[in-house]
């Protein structure tokens, strides 16, 4: 099957060329003609070295008809190229936010729907198998009700490797943007697609010192509350608040508190810690499997039958509203509703009245 990565601009990009690069059962063609010329790290550059195919263009890619598309650009670039891949009849995976907007959400959905594809949504910790078991407890019925739910997704500032991150124009915001949506669709699983009545977020950018490129003008670390009708309350801690020293990249927990018991989560949990006496820094194996693989293994065969993927568009427009949420409730110092009236200003939502 015919597999094509649009952009290698996120972080995870490599992950995946590398992944579908060892799978016998995939063709891979790849462009990425938006990366800086020169740049080691993009491009045909990053192609080369992973002995990937290349092409100059993301046309040129799509001429070539694949049956699945995996877009990993910059964020706000995410609509433009779902629509060529939906157009060209591809089945699509796009990296996480979905959009950066609600219309843009939208837009994206309705196209891969006008062109009777699939519209995936990179959602890959919710194909962990603890994870499957924490919702098998929780739905179970012996626990009890759940009543609060406390989710951290923490990491290094990505912007240390790729510098749009910290840039709103591409990005669409900091850290919000970046991690409140892991841990929000965790809880769009636990509590099947019910959505949160209010949203309240504080934020700051005081967690890059010394690091200006990994800050730029976006929030570095925010701490989001979630309250829903049946009472339950999130909490979701979404910093980039590991230093560049870290010994992992970051990570994601989830404790869940019901009328009964306490369960908790980790999706990265330490397996092997030790130092690393070429980089002089301490060294942490994490105990999981590989979600990224789980996660393109359900999207290939997805497309590869004509099934319908999840997590969905809708899934991923269901997280993006919260996010909105909480930038309005940034805006405004108050909390906020997902149903709070938007308008478009400069090609960004804006709580209307602004």
């Amino acid at each position: 099957m015919k597999v094509a990565v649009l952009s290698f601009a996120h972080v995870h990009a490599a992950t995946y060329l590398r992944l579908l690069h060892d799978r016998s059962d995939v063709e891979l063609i790849t462009a990425d003609p938006d990366a800086e010329p020169g740049d080691p790290t993009r491009g045909k550059a990053l192609a080369d070295e992973l002995g990937v195919t290349y092409r100059s263009s993301y046309e040129e890619v799509l001429a070539e008809r694949p049956r699945a598309v995996i877009v990993t650009s910059e964020n706000t670039r995410h609509r433009q190229l779902v629509e060529q891949a939906a157009a060209a009849g591809a089945h699509i995976l796009c990296e996480k936010p979905l959009a950066t907007t609600e219309p843009d959400a939208r837009t994206m959905i309705e196209a891969c729907s006008t062109a009777g594809v699939s519209l995936m949504t990179a959602y890959p910790v919710r194909f962990h198998p603890a994870f499957t078991a924490l919702r098998h407890s929780l739905t179970g019925g012996s626990l009890g009700r759940l009543l609060a739910v406390h989710g951290i997704n923490n990491s290094t500032p990505p912007a240390l490797e790729r510098s749009w991150f910290a840039d709103p124009t591409l990005s669409g915001g900091g850290a919000i943007m970046d991690h409140t949506v892991h841990i929000a669709d965790l809880l769009d699983v636990l509590l099947d697609g019910e959505q949160p009545t209010h949203v309240y977020a504080v934020a700051n950018s005081h967690l890059a010192p010394g690091h200006d490129d990994a800050a730029g003008d976006v929030e570095t670390a925010g701490l989001i509350t979630l309250t829903y009708p049946s009472g339950l309350v999130a909490t979701i801690d979404c910093s980039w608040s590991h230093p560049a020293t870290h010994p992992t990249w970051g990570g994601l927990t989830l404790t869940c508190v019901t009328e009964q018991a306490l369960l908790e989560f980790d999706a990265f949990p330490p397996l092997l810690t030790g130092y690393d006496t070429e980089s002089a820094t301490p060294r942490w194996e994490p105990g999981t499997i590989d979600l990224d693989a789980a996660m393109l293994n359900t999207f290939l065969t997805a497309a590869r039958t004509g099934q319908h993927a999840h997590p969905d568009g809708e899934s991923g427009l269901r997280t993006l509203k919260t996010v909105r949420a909480a930038y309005r409730s940034l805006h405004t110092g108050q909390p906020a509703t997902l149903t709070d009236p938007i308008r478009e200003v400069d090609g960004h939502e804006s709580r209307t009245g602004r």
